[in-house]
């Protein structure tokens, strides 16, 4: 396997026009090559600047699960520091959790956020929602936001060998008009459920819970709607 490391968009875009197979810490495809065989090409963004971004409103996707520090929001730098061992942190990628697991851990951390992506193809860097990048797996650069008035996340305990633990995710963000809005997903099982709801300086947790339920986070458990309740009664205190 010829493993290749652009130092730019250009070059990236040769290797994707070369076929070459995106990787980030390959935590997730390694034991799928040593089982049905590598692939010829293979291409890492380690090098690539505009994959390493790590800010208040930005991260890039070759970042390692480790580097997400506090420069990025709450919600973000606590859900990477629960994804796996010490040993997956220091090797898996953003991009790689995001895009090539089924897991998805950071995915409520970034739709709470209101995230979008910058992704590369074969006719440039261009951007997009999460749905696509979940849906169509594009190399993904980086993630951008508008940065948030607060955020929180948990990931509740789970039993072993059982079903994918659940994750709740709540960010509070001030609209460009002006007014508040939170936003809270949650990944039950393999699915993740977003809602959001606008919110005055009046506003108090029964309402937001009340419109919340009417959205599609209303069939959750009642575990996963009492982490709902503490973190928008957190939240609300920081209009």
């Amino acid at each position: 396997m010829l493993l290749r490391f652009p130092q730019s968009v250009s070059e990236a875009q040769e290797c994707l026009a070369e076929e070459a197979v995106p990787i980030g810490g390959a935590t997730l495809v390694w034991a799928t090559w040593q089982r049905d065989g590598f692939p010829q090409r293979a291409m890492s963004l380690r090098d690539l600047p505009e994959a390493n971004v790590i800010g208040r409103e930005s991260l890039g996707g070759a970042v390692v699960l480790n580097r997400v520090d506090e420069r990025v929001p709450d919600v973000l730098r606590l859900a990477a520091a629960t994804i796996g061992t010490g040993a997956v942190r220091r090797t898996a990628s953003v991009g790689g959790n995001i895009v090539g697991s089924a897991l998805r851990c950071l995915l409520p951390a970034a739709l709470v956020l209101d995230a979008r992506a910058r992704v590369l193809d074969a006719d440039g860097i261009h951007e997009t929602d999460l749905a696509e990048v979940t849906a169509k797996r594009p190399l993904l650069l980086s993630l951008h936001w508008r940065a948030p008035l607060a955020s929180a996340y948990r990931k509740l305990p789970g039993a072993a060998g059982g079903p994918p633990p659940l994750v709740v995710a709540a960010a509070l963000h001030q609209d460009a008009d002006g007014r508040n809005r939170l936003r809270v997903a949650v990944r039950d099982g393999y699915d993740v459920l977003s809602g959001s709801v606008p919110c005055a300086a009046d506003t108090d947790a029964e309402q937001v819970l009340r419109a919340l339920r009417r959205q599609a986070l209303g069939d959750l458990p009642d575990e996963a709607w009492s982490t709902i309740g503490d973190q928008v009664c957190d939240l609300l205190g920081h209009q």
